[in-house]
């Protein structure tokens, strides 16, 4: 039987097969599990229930899949299906071309020769000498090419002589694999999977290569365990040419109300120092429920050179304090507008220290008792209650037990335009102590009390105005603090924790310059101080702020610590200004005077220019009298097509010393990236360590190298991928 003209067979053609009688779809093409089969054609020649054959423009669809060939062989009671010449089969996560088809469309096995292969979740793509169909969503594919660069473009490729294609789990495996770069071989894997859907899975990451001038030449060999969908495992071999074998080993997890991390790495036998050396980090935090948390933060290393030997980065090496801590807290509602929160510590550090600077270790903490409880609106008043009951412990030094006490009430005075904010309040603190703090002192059980009065002050003036053809909304807010804190004479007192906060327009407005609780500081003084905002009427983001004040000090300062400090009547000025000068330029600079003998005591001061994604520059200048003078610049910015380069460096005036830099080139391609960076840094007083990182990312398949993005993302301020 023939038909010269474009026929849609679909049950209508079976039926035109058949004697005059009733049939239905499963008669025509086979059980009940059977889909139906659509076949589009210019010509179909058959036979009932045996098979037909189609030719030209062919078309064959059943369920998700389509098969397009210039001619077909359809077997009915079986479902096979033959294409001699071009076929293309297009299913729902793939589509594949060959010259010559045999097919079950039921079972989905076969076999398709010569054939090229296009994965719709990513750009993969490839061709082989046969490929093999195993079933649904799966395919075996010998002589095998893979890669995720455009048509027409063979820039790298991963060359198996057998690769595995998973649709369902969305996996490659390829075995004897060869991985080649301009058609030269990089690398050869007896065997490797990838995932070409970005989804987490089991197996080995990318080799890691690599070169410090204190491990020597560096390979690592990651393996990623994804254990179950709320926890996994990475372990790395890291091979270094100086040290020998290390384990780098990572656990994460996460579930309802809880999650942590622990990083265990352990060099068994350094071939430098012969020692065993480790380094564990241990982080877990958990809601128990009715207001409770936990959470524990432990931190240890074998040795004090552990970071400047095995370290690759600045945040590693400028470690000092590890900190090993404990903590519960339950938070309650106290009544209506009242919140009471209790916490317990237990704390202590690892001092890993500088041979040449060494430094005095901080006291424990064991343990830590605080009750803090807030009261808002009792009768107009807000009441105020911090306390807490501490064992502090140190090796050398004296310790013992400190309580202290510290409630006040605020009478809040506001509008919508302005406030008042009285505020009076009563420090106490009592310690217990296991020998006096000086010679000749008998007396070991001390107490202190400290009268705390403040008055806050403030007016908020708006007026709208125009800037570059946007509406702002202008601020001009005046701010007058006063604080009044009568002298206490604190030299037999223990210093468990007080240290001299930094000072900055906020702390201007603040009753202590000291934190902890072991120093109360004396103060006369008031602050005049005015801002002035710039704000985006349609969005309500603050595009700019000038603050400027000046603190006056009325009688000279008594209570002071062993940094240097200003003591003398008078008074500090400091402003700063932060934000948005134009579209492409920010800026975040302050600066302190003191005006007594018109000195500068510090500065801080840095702009950024960034006018476009992967464009930034970045300078900074810090300065401290007789502390520190430095200067920051760094930039990512593109030297020419596909090219940037990327620069950083931290340098110190007073010391005339470069304390880190940076240097590093980037290719991108369409499908593959190609990264080297050289930094420079401090890890002692007198030492320091070079890095080199060489890195060639082959898109949506693997990293080959080390991989310097967090680097530099620590160096360039406003670094951005441009490859993604």
């Amino acid at each position: 039987m023939s038909l010269p003209f474009k026929l849609y067979l679909i049950l209508s053609v079976c039926l035109l097969l058949l004697p005059p009688r009733s049939v239905n779809a499963e008669q025509l093409f086979g059980s009940d599990e059977s889909q139906p089969v659509h076949i589009e054609a210019d010509r179909i020649d058959g036979h009932y229930q045996q098979e037909i054959e189609a030719t030209g423009s062919v078309r064959i669809q059943r369920g998700d899949q389509t098969l397009f060939a210039d001619r077909v062989k359809y077997y009915q009671d079986t479902e096979d299906v033959e294409v001699e010449g071009n076929a293309q089969l297009e299913r729902p996560d793939d589509t594949l071309w060959g010259t010559f088809l045999q097919m079950n469309m039921q079972t989905d096995i076969g076999e398709l020769r010569d054939p090229r292969y296009a994965l719709k979740d990513s750009s993969g793509r490839g061709s082989g000498s046969l490929l093999l169909l195993e079933g649904e969503n799966k395919y075996r594919i010998k002589k095998a090419r893979y890669t995720t660069c455009p048509e027409d473009n063979h820039d790298w490729y991963v060359l198996a002589d057998d690769l595995e294609i998973d649709n369902e789990k969305k996996v490659g495996t390829a075995r004897h694999a060869s991985i080649r770069f301009k058609d030269v071989p990089i690398l050869y894997l007896p065997w490797m999977n990838f995932s070409f859907s970005k989804e987490r899975k089991t197996g080995f990451l990318s080799p890691v290569m690599g070169n410090t001038s204190r491990s020597g030449v560096e390979v690592s060999a990651p393996f990623y365990w994804n254990i179950a969908p709320n926890y996994d495992a990475t372990i790395t071999p890291r091979l270094m040419s100086r040290r020998g074998l290390m384990v780098d080993n990572e656990f994460r997890y996460i579930g309802k109300g809880v999650g942590g991390r622990l990083q265990f790495d352990w060099l068994p036998n350094d071939l430098v120092t012969d020692t065993t050396r480790y380094g564990v980090q241990f982080n877990h935090a958990q809601f128990f429920g009715s207001g409770w948390f936990g959470a524990l933060n432990y931190n240890r290393v074998s040795d004090h050179n552990y970071f400047r030997d095995l370290g690759n980065n600045i945040l590693f090496t400028s470690q000092v304090n590890l900190l090993q801590q404990a903590t519960a807290s339950y938070f309650s509602d106290l009544g209506r507008n009242g919140m009471l929160t209790f916490s317990t510590l237990l704390q202590q550090f690892q001092t890993v220290q500088d041979p040449r600077a060494p430094i005095i270790s901080p006291f424990k903490i064991l343990p830590r008792f605080a009750l803090n409880a807030v009261k808002s609106n009792v009768y107009g008043l807000d009441f105020d209650l911090a306390s807490s009951f501490t064992h502090f412990s140190h090796p050398t030094l004296p310790h013992g037990l400190r309580f202290t006490a510290f409630p006040s009430v605020t009478l809040p005075l506001e509008n919508s335009f302005g406030f008042i904010r009285p505020r009076m309040g009563l420090h106490y603190t009592k310690y217990d102590l296991n020998v006096p703090i000086l010679p000749g002192v008998t007396d070991r059980h001390l107490d202190r009390s400290v009268p705390i009065f403040s008055l806050d002050s403030g007016v908020v003036l708006e007026r709208d105005t125009r800037l570059s053809g946007d509406s702002y909304i202008q601020t001009l807010e005046p701010r007058v603090f006063y604080a009044y804190i009568p002298y206490r004479d604190q030299q037999l007192l223990p210093n468990f924790d007080s240290a001299e906060m930094d000072f900055s327009y906020a702390q201007l407005f603040m009753e202590r310059r000291f934190s902890g609780e072991d120093r109360i500081n004396d103060a006369n003084e008031i602050t005049l101080a005015v801002s002035s905002r710039l704000i985006h009427s349609a969005t309500g983001n603050e595009r700019l702020r000038f603050s400027a004040g000046q603190r006056i000090r009325f009688s000279d300062r008594r209570v002071v610590l062993t940094s240097p400090q200003v003591t003398k009547a008078g008074s500090d000025f400091i402003a700063e200004l932060s934000g948005s000068l134009t579209q492409h330029i920010k800026t975040d600079a302050g600066i302190q005077l003191n005006q007594n003998n018109l000195l500068i005591e510090k500065i801080r001061t840095g702009i950024s220019y960034n006018p476009a994604p992967g464009k930034v520059f970045n300078a900074g200048y810090r300065f401290t009298k007789d502390i520190l003078e430095q200067v920051d610049l760094s930039t990512q910015w593109p030297i020419a097509k596909r090219w940037q380069g990327f620069a950083a460096m931290n340098y110190s005036m007073r010391d005339e010393k470069l304390l880190a830099g940076l240097l590093g080139l980037e290719y991108n391609a369409c499908c593959w990236s190609l990264r080297l960076v050289a930094s420079r840094f401090t890890t002692a007083t007198s030492s320091s360590s070079t890095n080199i990182f060489i890195q060639l990312e082959l898109n949506d398949l693997m990293r080959i190298g080390t991989n310097p993005i967090r680097v530099l993302q620590q160096s360039i301020p406003g670094y951005m991928r441009t490859d993604l």
